[in-house]
């Protein structure tokens, strides 16, 4: 084996400049895709922190029904007491789950004393949604309070409304809602900040305490819209979903679900962009791939045709042909693993560096942001063994035509 090993290497060795011209193409073929992957999963881990950090959360657990209606904000398909009570005993002590947030949600008109508007809000105990959502305090601005935040009497408006009815932090308005029986109530309520707006829904909600929303509201005891759950990590999801399968086979008195989980992947229309963004990675790979089989099936292939008399010579010799197999597949692994190392190093490199430039980008509303690209080894790991395997089957053709050759035919070539 190790004399297969020196003569593939002599042979690639001999043939130097066309060697290293393949090499170079299998090189810049996994630069290309690893650079491109952790790009692509620095911005696709940004969408993501901002759908699930500062807009929906992980999961989201609702009254069966709430979703399918949620564009009229149902209040009758709030949740009571006992079903919060028999929600909490499959989150509460999950190790999965790293903290959770009751939300109200519902609508109301916005009136600053001039003229009114429709607002979507959502009704929240600060120190439980803040702790669920870490990102939604960044989107926040111009608080008359950077300690508290939003407390009871307050509002926070969100930006496009502010600007469209002229309010700012510190002015007084008025809020009249609906409650669930059709009766009108209204309350005066501080501008605590601006909540600045997002792409996506959620973007444009403000956000009261959950005190407050009982008092417009007239809501006596605990009711809840929905259950906000972060987990202690995004991969979690599928694995939180099964272990919450039990608690949607749970039946009310007209034997019918009682309740449903949503994942963010099902609740959020931006989960489409980052499913695009996944498919253009398989596309990119199948580049790579077309690369390599084209780049090693034309060495190997030149390589039978330049070496027909020395074929023909060692075949003449009684050397098997399982053996003159064995010689073009080990010259196409050689130069295989060569332009996955060194592409795989140059990659490390190259995402180290453009993480240490933080160079800046926007994207919609915001600004000023850093792209953050990691790779992981594994990674480079999987990138390096697809590319030999397809630097293996690249050679499997011409290593067959080169074992097949007659010797005398052989031989008697030019």
């Amino acid at each position: 084996m190790n004399n297969i090993f020196k003569i593939s290497y002599r042979n690639l060795k001999r043939n130097s400049r066309r060697t290293m011209l393949t090499a170079s193409l299998i090189t810049l073929g996994v630069v290309f895709v690893l650079v491109y992957s952790a790009l692509a999963g620095s911005f696709k881990g940004y969408m993501i922190g901002q759908i699930t950090d500062s807009m929906m959360g992980h999961i989201q657990i609702h009254k069966k029904g709430f979703v399918a209606s949620v564009e009229n904000l149902p209040l009758d398909k709030n949740l009571n007491q006992k079903q919060l009570d028999k929600i909490d005993e499959f989150i509460k002590d999950n190790k999965m789950v790293d903290s959770y947030s009751y939300r109200i949600k519902f609508g109301a008109m916005f009136s600053n004393f001039v003229s009114s508007t429709n607002i979507r809000l959502n009704a929240i105990i600060p120190e439980n949604e803040f702790k669920t959502l870490p990102q939604l305090k960044d989107r926040l601005k111009d608080l008359i309070n950077k300690q508290t935040i939003l407390k009871k009497g307050e509002i926070l408006v969100p930006e496009l409304l502010a600007k469209g009815m002229k309010v700012k932090a510190g002015d007084t308005i008025v809020l009249v809602a609906n409650n669930k029986s059709g009766s009108v109530n209204g309350i005066n309520l501080k501008v605590a900040g601006i909540v600045e707006q997002i792409s996506g829904p959620g973007g444009r909600d403000g956000y009261i305490h959950i005190d407050d929303a009982k008092r417009v509201l007239r809501i006596k005891g605990t009711e809840v819209s929905e259950i906000v759950v972060r987990l202690k990590d995004v991969s979690m999801v599928s694995q939180m979903q099964k272990e919450l399968q039990p608690l949607t086979r749970i039946l009310n008195k007209m034997d019918k679900p009682s309740f449903e989980v949503h994942p963010w992947t099902k609740l959020s229309p931006f989960y489409n962009i980052i499913k695009m963004l996944d498919v253009m990675n398989i596309a990119i790979q199948i580049i790579l791939i077309s690369i390599v089989l084209i780049s090693i099936l034309n060495v190997m292939i030149m390589s039978v045709y330049e070496r027909i008399k020395e074929v023909g010579t060692i075949a003449a010799m009684g050397t098997p042909p399982s053996t003159i197999v064995k010689l073009f597949l080990t010259e196409g692994l050689m130069l295989g693993v060569f332009g996955a190392i060194l592409g795989g190093v140059l990659s490390l490199v190259i995402v180290k560096i453009l993480y240490m430039m933080e160079i800046s980008y926007a994207f919609g509303k915001q600004s000023s942001l850093i792209l953050q690209p990691t790779l992981q080894l594994n990674e480079v790991a999987v990138v390096g063994v697809i590319v030999v395997i397809i630097s293996l089957i690249a050679s499997v053709s011409p290593a067959i035509k080169a074992s097949r050759l007659d010797p005398v035919e052989a031989l008697r070539a030019n």
